[in-house]
């Protein structure tokens, strides 16, 4: 059996893994429509290789970034001897 036909492939895009499981063919077909929806970052991969990937955070409720900033880091004193 040809590796295309397994169900082993997975499609991933910048919203996280959006189908696991499917053969290339089915993988194929989701790109396209996806691509048709204007999902960006998309991806066709091994379902081990989407298995490794961090979930993307979900976008706030109202669409804008959020305000919060990282806090800063402090420096380190230079030692004198």
């Amino acid at each position: 059996m040809s590796e295309m036909r397994e169900r082993r492939w997975a499609v991933v895009s910048e919203r996280g893994c959006e189908a696991r499981g499917v053969d290339y063919a089915e993988a194929a077909g989701l790109v396209a429509r996806l691509r048709a929806e204007k999902v960006s970052g998309l991806c066709v991969v091994t379902d081990f290789a989407a298995g490794r990937l961090h979930k993307a955070a979900a976008p706030p409720p109202n669409g804008k970034p959020s305000a919060k900033k990282a806090p800063a880091r402090r420096r380190r004193a230079a030692k004198t001897s």
